[in-house]
This record gives structure tokens, sequence and C-alpha cells, in this order.
């Protein structure tokens, strides 16, 4: 199967893109945004795990780029004159995944990353080169896992499957070695005096090794957050990174309001785990959920917005204006207005035994991670939505038969024609109407799976391993404790559907669009009661959304 990112080979034929020769023209207009330093042979000008590293851009001389793997250096890319260095994390506050170091003497331009930030926001040249040129090599480091992580896991361990799914997701380049396929893997876990009992094994940077991390402690060990400043009051705080979520954080940011995002895992929300979105405007190809997301949150760091990864919001204060939004304990944020965009969670199957089997046969998301765990075996998709549809479609290129089972009569009333006609034309699919999954049973590992045809009561029983379940929706409100009011089913309810006689004491107005029971608190996405749930769907009420905080911002 295909991986999820670009081949090695694939980026080479991308080379000039990724690191193209500026002209003087535009080395002339970067230059009032730095200034000239010089190095001699062995300097090293950056380190892999520094933090804000410098954009540079070559005047004489040259810099040689390479990534450290088992402390030998690999060649990245030598940048010579008016070429540039940097990666998508250039723009953020992230970690340096590579190393960068002058052997002849060199002259540079030195532009530190607000002033960057700066210049790609206000020169439209300029800034399609540079953001084209970053994201391309990110995916040339994902794609030759040049990263500074390596994982030590087992394809029979779920823990191994989250981190997996974790790095992807946010796009952080890594290595992976299999307990039960590589052959030197005990001379590895004796290097890092570790056993077959500790994996899975994250060793960051070869400098920790953390045994069966959190995520969190995974986001911290490698950096994807740096502190957040607790004493300021923020325009707009974003509750979830899904599309709706980065589109807001986007639209505000490039508008000039101070944007924080919170997310609990990964950028993309359930989007981010789709294998290929085909109907999203623009994309007549398709595009993958996790470019889609990757290439949003680049677009909102490039306008200045902050991204904190494995940063769930815990507690939203309604009692206090500025709002106060709890994470990580005690720990707070205060904001002038709140977009809610954290999304929904697929529902999980009523089952015996279902934890078990979670992450070790049962998924929630149909990746490449995923994918590569059932390639050639039989395999059962749970659910009737677009979502399900795009995951069954994927996993028909490399397994032997994939199983739609739907509580309904058909597809028609919850999935988009392109897709069930590409169902109905796919020999190795087969659709399972009024049919239920009632039964998981195996060891260490899901081994057979039985189901119901609620039509005739017939019960079924197969050997097989691997359940993708992607239907209902339940909405991530929990955490709202009561502050705002919500559906039956505990989405937010938001503008024209409160009561008709909630008027805010504020302005004695009634709520605008999107705006939920409390003044200044909006509610976009698949968290909002009566969205249509799509990707489409959620970018619009994001950015749309947008226009309305700056009208409550000015009351």
């Amino acid at each position: 199967m295909k991986p999820a990112t670009p081949t090695v080979e694939e980026m080479n034929t991308r080379r000039s893109q990724m690191f193209p020769t500026l002209t003087d023209a535009q080395v002339a207009r970067i230059a009032p945004f730095g200034k000239e330093v010089s190095f001699d042979p062995g300097h090293i000008l950056y380190e892999e795990g520094d933090y804000n590293v410098p954009f540079y851009v070559v005047l004489e001389g040259s810099i040689e780029v390479v990534h450290l793997r088992s402390g030998v250096e690999e060649p990245v890319a030598i940048e010579q004159v008016h070429e540039f260095t940097g990666e998508a994390d250039v723009l953020s506050d992230r970690r340096a995944l590579v190393r960068g170091k002058i052997t002849e003497p060199t002259r540079l331009l030195r532009v530190e990353r607000s002033r960057l930030r700066h210049l790609v926001q206000t020169d439209q040249e300029l800034s399609e080169v540079l953001m084209r040129a970053f994201i391309l090599r990110r995916m040339g480091l994902l794609a030759g896992q040049q990263g500074d992580v390596i994982i030590i896991g087992s394809r029979h361990s779920a823990d191994t499957l989250r981190l997996e799914e974790f790095l992807t997701r946010n796009g952080h380049p890594h290595s992976y070695v299999d307990v039960d396929v590589d052959k030197d893997v005990q001379s590895l876990l004796d290097g890092f005096h570790v056993g077959i009992d500790d994996v899975p094994v994250l060793v960051c940077r070869g400098e920790r090794v953390l045994k069966n991390p959190t995520n969190a402690a995974v986001a911290e060990c490698l950096g994807f957050n740096t502190a957040i400043d607790i004493g300021i009051v923020r325009d707009v705080v974003v509750i979830g990174a899904g599309p709706a979520g980065l589109a807001a954080a986007v639209y505000a940011a490039s508008e000039g309001l101070d944007v924080l995002v919170l997310e609990s895992e990964a950028p993309g929300g359930q989007a981010g785990s789709s294998s290929k979105i085909e109907n999203y405007l623009g994309f007549p190809t398709g595009i993958s959920g996790q470019a889609l997301a990757m290439r949003a949150l680049t677009q909102a760091e490039k306008f200045g917005a902050r991204i904190a990864i494995t940063k769930s919001a815990t507690r939203l204060e309604c009692d206090t204006v500025p709002y106060r939004i709890g994470f990580d304990g005690d720990d707070a944020v205060w904001t002038r207005s709140v977009v809610i965009a954290s999304g929904a969670q697929y529902r999980k199957l009523g089952v015996p035994d279902l934890a078990r089997f979670e992450g070790v046969g049962v998924y929630y998301g149909a990746t490449f991670v995923e994918a590569q765990r059932c390639e050639s075996e039989d395999v059962i998709v749970v659910g009737g939505g677009n979502s399900a549809g795009q995951a069954a479609m994927y996993l028909s290129r490399s397994s032997s038969r994939v199983h739609i089972m739907v509580r309904g009569e058909g597809l028609s009333a919850s999935m988009s024609r392109y897709l069930i006609r590409r169902i109905e034309e796919t020999p190795n699919i087969t659709l399972h109407v009024r049919t239920r999954v009632v039964g998981l049973a195996g060891g260490d590992h899901l081994e057979e799976v039985t189901w119901v045809d609620d039509a005739t009561g017939e019960h079924q029983t197969a050997p097989i391993r691997h359940v993708f379940t992607m239907a209902g929706a339940k909405p991530n409100t929990e955490w709202l404790g009561g502050c705002l009011q919500l559906d039956d089913k505990g989405f937010v309810l938001t503008g024209g559907d409160l009561p008709k006689n909630l008027v805010f004491d504020t302005k004695s107005r009634p709520p605008y669009a999107f705006e939920t029971s409390l003044p200044r608190v909006f509610a976009v996405g698949d968290v909002r009661s009566g969205s249509i749930k799509r990707v489409a769907a959620g970018v619009g009420e994001g950015s749309a959304c947008i226009q309305i905080v700056h009208k409550v911002l000015a009351e």
C-alpha cells in the first residue's frame, strides 16, 4: 500500500521547489528584515533540538544541512548562494529537526522568526516561494523518516498504534522499529537499556527514553508547545483544531486578533483521519485529511496563531468576564471571546470487551498507519457516512475483502453518491444492511467478529481481525459543565435555535448566528446543533464566525 506521505523519490522530483534560488530583487526585499552575519568553517549554525532557530539566506559560501541518525550525519541539503534555510517549524515555536553547519567562509542574512512571520504576511511573492518550500521540506523529512524520535514497538500493541498515530497526525517525522520483525532490535534495546517488556518505547532526540509515554509526555519531550502565557487576556481562544477550529484560527489571526488554539490530540479532528477527501472545493483529485489539516495548521501559524497540542480544555468558567478556560489541571487562560470547535467523536460499539480490542483490532481511523496492520486480510467498516465510505475505498486497495455494515436500509441517506457508486463497482466490498456487530473475541488481538442481521435475526461469526468503526457522532461537550444550553443529544445550541426570549444583558440583543447562550461564546462545526457534518461546512462556519467575533469585541 502506498504510504500517506510521498516517497523520497517522489520528493526528489520537486527538488527545485523545495530548494529554490531567490532572485537579487527578492533577497533585497528580505534584507530590511534581518542583518548580515559571517561565520568560519566548523561553526554549528543551529543544532537539532534548538528552539527559535532564525531563518538564513546565503549571501556567500554555503550551509550544509544534515540529519543525525544514531549519531551519524545524513545529508539533507546544501544551501548555496541565494538559497535559504528552514522548514514548516520555522513559523512555529517547535524545535529544529536538523543540524546546520558551516564548511567554508560564509556570509548570511539572518532573520528572526517574528520578522520572518511579518515578511510572509506582507510580501505575496516571497510568501508563496517560502511557504511552498517549507511545506515540501517537511514532507521530505517525513518521507525520509528524518526526525528526532524513534518508536520501538509492536503491531500487537495498542499503545504502539497510539504513538504512531499521534506523531503521524501531528506531521512529525519519526522512524519505527518493530520488535517482531527487526532482526537487530535486541542491540537497539540494549543500547537504550530497555527490554521487550517495556515496549512501546519512544526515544526522544537520542537523549531521553520514555516507556509507554502519554501523548502529552511525547509533546513535551519533542517541544511541541512552549509555555503558554496565562497572564494575558487573548482576543479569542479556539477550542479544537479540526477544520472549523483551524479555519477560525486562520481568519482571526490574519485579521489581527490574538489567537490561541487548544487541541487535545492533533490537528484535523475526525477529518484528519480520513484517507482522502474528494468533494472538498479546489481539490479535484482529492486530498488526505492529514494533508489538509497540516496545510491549515501551517497557514494559521503563518499569520501568528498559537497552537497548543495535547492541551485539552477541561472547563469553561462562565461566571467570569473575560472568560476563563481551564486546561492541564489548575492552569487556565483568559479570553475576551471563545470559539468552541471541539467536534464530535464516533460512538463506540455496544459490545462486551470492546476496550480490550481498541488499538489491537478495533480502530477509529483508516490511515496508512492502521491499514498496514490489516494488509491482505478481511476487514469490517461500521458506518454509512462519508468517512466510512472513504475508509472502505481506501482499505479495499490492500485488504482481501471489506464488509460495510449499516443499521439502515442502505447508504443513500448519509453518503455522497460518488462514494456509493464506487462502492457498488468495487468487487471486494460487500455491503450488509440492517446489520450490527454484536460480539468480539480473541486473545491479545481481535480474532473473531459476530454480527446479526436484524431483518432475519440470523447471527454470523467470521475470523475477522480488524474492525473500523465510524458510526454516529457524540459531541465533545462534557467539559462545558452546564455553562451552555445544549440540545437533547448534547450538541451546542446557537443563534436562532436558542429560546426566542433569550436576550443578552450586555446589549439587550438576541444571540448572533453561531453565538451560544453566553455572549461572545460561539460554537462551530460538528459540535454545533444542526450543523452539516461536512469538512467544507465546518470550514465555512469557522471562517464566517470570525466576522461576528469582530462585531461583539467592538461592542
